[in-house]
């Protein structure tokens, strides 16, 4: 398989709403392989296929316990349904996450502490996840991808200036920026 660019904040697939799988063909099989790679080797914890500069309703996820037991999988057209969110500010050791289309850098952020997703696999089967802790906000994440949202897009006035200093620093913010795991140095 292969390793696909990861497009960075500002590319616009990144800022529009994904389409849904209409069939799992090899094509969508090839793209979920790919994107498997791709997440490994950054690496992260779960890529959502924008982030890839495909405008579908797919992700993928990884993840290993605190026992070490792994948690991996793939979903296509999620849908996805929170426990409300406990009031307060966000725990900046708990609860900063960082992003692979904003690489590098971590903000705090207050999610939801459990989740359900229900979906489908590669062979077209159901899926329901329910998930609380870590998982419950890898799922909200990467679910956010497929709306068209960046979790720097939800964090605090503060981090969303300091976000958008670090953005034009860099040269982000714009069409076509991308880096591709395992060659690219995003040292700034």
């Amino acid at each position: 398989m292969a390793i696909l660019p990861i497009r960075i904040w500002g590319d616009p697939v990144l800022h529009a709403p994904a389409e849904p799988v209409e069939e799992i063909t090899d094509d969508v099989r090839e793209l979920v392989a790919n994107m498997y790679d791709t997440m490994d080797a950054a690496p992260g914890v779960g890529l959502a296929a924008p982030q890839v500069g495909v405008g579908l309703r797919i992700f993928t996820y990884t993840y290993e316990d605190d026992e070490g037991n792994p948690w991996r999988g793939e979903i296509i057209n999620p849908e996805l349904w929170m426990t409300p969110l406990e009031p307060g500010d966000p725990d900046e050791d708990f609860e900063s996450e960082g992003c692979l289309s904003f690489p590098g850098e971590s903000f705090p952020l207050r999610r939801s502490d459990r989740v359900r997703v229900t979906g489908m696999n590669l062979e077209g089967e159901p899926v329901l996840i329910d998930v609380d802790g870590w998982r419950a906000r890898i799922m909200q994440h990467e679910f956010d991808h497929l709306d068209g949202t960046i979790y720097i897009d939800r964090v605090s006035d503060g981090d969303w200036k300091t976000a958008q200093k670090i953005s034009k620093k860099r040269g982000w913010g714009k069409p076509g920026a991308s880096w591709l795991p395992g060659t690219d140095d995003l040292e700034a």
